[in-house]
């Protein structure tokens, strides 16, 4: 049995954000690998003389960045034990959370199942590292999981 740790994240999960869309994303590779990956990664960042804790972000791409970020999508597509797969909804506006008897909140984490389960083996293991979106998010996790 295999172990594999997932880093999700979100973009625009907001109910009244004014942002049309929101993406899911996360990102997995076996856990033997991670360290072997965040390695390579600061290298690339040292290579490219930004800090070490440097946040990679796709709002921060500017041209004196371009070559760093062209550099990290090569490593992730020639890296064969990195994976991604991401959840788009394109329209928040179009949601009718009452007909589903839910809120925005429920709804974003059932987006969030939506997004893992078709990532899911049933014969291996997963470390699921979830970003914190409020202050309500880590006791929502934690009794999702009861």
């Amino acid at each position: 049995m295999k172990t594999y740790n997932i880093y999700c994240d979100e973009s625009c999960h907001l109910e009244n954000d004014k942002q049309p869309a929101m993406v899911l994303g996360a990102l997995w590779c076996p856990t033997e690998k991670v360290q072997q990956i965040v390695r390579t990664i600061r290298q690339m960042k040292e290579n490219y003389g930004l800090k070490r804790e440097f946040e990679i972000k796709w709002t921060k791409v500017s041209p004196g960045q371009l070559d760093f970020y062209i550099e990290l999508v090569s490593l992730f597509f020639s890296e064969e034990d990195l994976h991604f797969r991401a959840l788009v909804i394109p329209d928040k506006s179009k949601l009718n959370h009452s007909s589903f008897n839910q809120d925005h909140d429920t709804w974003y984490y059932k987006c969030y199942f939506m997004l893992l389960k078709a990532i899911f083996d049933p014969h291996e293991r997963y470390r699921i590292y979830v970003d914190i979106k409020d202050t309500r998010s880590a006791q929502k996790l934690i009794n999702c999981m009861k």
